[in-house]
């Protein structure tokens, strides 16, 4: 079946964790094992620190007068063995509406991108896992990048790589920084609601609460 568009958008571009994948969650929970295993006290940093970003860019804060950079490698080396240890699937993780909402933009002539601050590996494993690769025209990881979401450089470089205007694009986000970034690359930023980690989503555009409801506001 084909659509018509009936909006203004020619793009959609997708944060991964937490849009995606019920991810946001799991990993948080990773985050806080690996953490009190290495004798840091969790417990003094909101949910919300931790949401839509890189541990890599955290370690100062965490450490604090321990921090060495030179500490760096060997922490986040140790943290990805440590959550790779425990086996998950992003099939299972899919949020259930992600291939409708995929479909239809993709019948509908929608050019669709994903700027996550996930590496390449990871984003690969969920096209993988969860079938949905193919949906996408353009890639961009925060690996690329000398600093991620809530800079707007990533959601920029998608755009450029989609031939897309800001004004030709709506993002789909969830966190307070990702969504800063898409706002600042001066596009249209819709959020999922978030009921977890108390995530300030004001500066959206729009607050839906799953992707069913994107598709609906894009149909109507």
């Amino acid at each position: 079946m084909r659509y018509k568009k009936t909006m203004k958008f020619k793009a959609v571009i997708f944060d991964m964790d937490g849009v995606l994948v019920d991810t946001e969650r799991f990993f948080h929970q990773k985050r806080l094992d690996y953490l009190e295993s290495i004798g840091i006290d969790t417990s003094k940093f909101p949910r919300s620190y931790f949401a839509g970003g890189r541990v890599r860019d955290l370690w100062p804060e965490l450490l604090g007068d321990k921090y060495r950079e030179e500490d760096v490698p060997k922490l986040q080396a140790d943290y990805r063995i440590f959550k790779e240890s425990t086996h998950y699937s992003y099939k299972a993780l899919l949020f259930p509406d992600v291939i409708e909402l995929l479909e239809f933009l993709k019948s509908s002539g929608y050019k669709i991108g994903i700027a996550s601050s996930s590496d390449h590996a990871q984003i690969e494993r969920c096209f993988n896992e969860a079938g949905i690769g193919q949906f996408f025209d353009v890639t961009c990881s925060g690996e690329d990048f000398v600093e991620t979401k809530p800079n707007p450089e990533i959601y920029l470089t998608a755009m450029k790589k989609l031939s897309v205007t800001a004004l030709e694009t709506l993002i789909i986000e969830d966190s307070t920084m990702g969504i800063e970034a898409g706002k600042a690359a001066g596009a249209t930023v819709w959020a999922i609601r978030d009921d977890f980690f108390g995530m300030d989503q004001s500066q959206s555009d729009l607050l839906v609460q799953n992707l069913h409801e994107v598709k609906e506001k894009l149909v109507h």
